[in-house]
């Protein structure tokens, strides 16, 4: 990575002591960083191995997947869903914006009341977009990704699906890039080195785990954006491996083997920066073997709740609207009337008949929304969410 010399000086009106000031004003170097497009490659045999490995395990989460649920299942859908939220989450938490699965859900029904909550439902639509811009590496659907992402986030719309027009750095305060290890590109640089990275994006010459560790390193390098950077960057990754196919069905929680060793992460970031693209690509490979590790277990323990309220609704005819509404939970495990009529098509009386048969049978609970509307939670797959969400943290 190539790096420019330039000199800061703090506005004026700029509201910081005199000795800040000073220490504010002077030299500093951004980043320039090298051209991937046609970058050939030296990778030793040894890290092809692990890449190997993990793409294998990554492959074979993603057919147990659909081999557990089936491939036709009605709860192969929102189990995916579920699995993008909780990669989402995860992603967040990189950041420090920690969110319950209860709240999470309350957000997406319009009845939460929590800002971080708010923030990772952008994240959950950043990664619906990711997706799609697997199916078509492109410009347009990048941004769209990130406009998805920061449209949640109070007081960031204007930046929202653009890059910046001014310099970002990682490390100190958010008056001076003096003294700051790492300067973004210059955002005069920024459009061309998306670019370049869109096309290596889209090579097929190289082993997938290592493209995305590359890829999503660059990314980070590059600071495209005000703000979301780690999270777009990070959704990044799903894009690639669903435009390669080495995932088809399921969202691995990727971000959730990030999340066991985040200062091992940053450093591997910063090694990259440096000429080093091993660490980065090591901890990604972790990575992807502990997605498909904990996204085999995740998707084993929600399936036994479904398996349970079927077992609770033993009697209930089969053509009762409540036997539809079931695998839904998984997604969406606190449920309302508008919710029900939006996302499956009932009427308001089937979505109350529904909920009410549901209810009867245990299988879901009354509780109050923000609004004081009554909402229905199924408890287990809550506490399975929040149970794997608290694994992490440990860790």
């Amino acid at each position: 990575m190539g790096r420019e010399h330039h000199t800061w000086r703090l506005s004026d009106d700029a509201p910081v002591s005199r000795s800040k000031r000073a220490r504010a004003n002077g030299g500093y170097e951004s980043a320039v960083p090298i051209s991937l497009a046609d970058i050939k490659l030296n990778i030793p045999s040894d890290l092809c191995a692990d890449a190997e490995e993990s793409a294998t395990a990554l492959s074979k989460f993603d057919g147990y997947a659909a081999s557990r649920l089936g491939e036709g299942s009605l709860a192969l859908g929102p189990m995916s869903v579920i699995l993008l939220r909780t990669e989402a989450t995860s992603s967040s938490q990189i950041e420090h914006l920690t969110v319950g699965a209860k709240n999470l859900a309350l957000q997406t029904l319009d009845e939460g009341g929590s800002e971080n909550a708010a923030i990772v439902v952008g994240n959950v639509r950043a990664m619906e977009s990711a997706l799609r811009l697997g199916d078509d590496m492109n410009e347009t659907n990048l941004l769209e990704m990130h406009k998805a992402l920061l449209t949640a986030q109070d007081g960031w719309v204007q930046h929202a699906g653009r890059y910046r027009d001014g310099l970002v750095w990682v490390g100190t305060n958010g008056y001076s890039p003096v003294g700051a290890p790492h300067v973004a590109p210059q955002p005069e640089l920024v459009r061309e080195c998306v670019l370049d990275l869109l096309r290596f994006m889209d090579r097929d010459d190289l082993p997938v785990i290592i493209q995305c560790a590359i890829a999503h390193a660059q990314f980070e390098t590059i600071h495209p954006f005000a703000d979301g950077n780690g999270r777009c960057g990070r959704a990044l990754i799903h894009a690639v491996l669903r435009s390669k196919g080495l995932v088809t069905h399921t969202t691995p929680p990727i971000s959730a083997g990030l999340l066991r060793g985040t200062e091992a992460y940053f450093d591997a970031l910063t090694a990259f920066r440096s000429g080093d693209a091993r660490p980065i690509v090591e901890q990604f490979v972790q990575a992807y073997l502990f997605a498909a590790s904990s996204g085999r277990s995740l998707i084993d323990d929600l399936s036994e709740q479904i398996e349970l309220a079927r077992e609770r609704l033993h009697g209930v005819r089969r053509d009762a609207a409540a036997w539809k509404v079931l695998p839904h939970l998984i997604a969406q495990p606190i449920v309302n009337v508008a919710y029900l009529q939006n996302q499956l098509g009932f009427s308001k009386n089937q979505a109350v008949r529904a909920i009410n048969t549901l209810a009867e049978h245990d299988a879901l609970v009354a509780r109050s929304g923000r609004r004081r509307n009554i909402v229905w939670e199924h408890r287990g797959i809550l506490d399975v969410l929040d149970g794997y969400a608290e694994s992490l943290r440990r860790n």
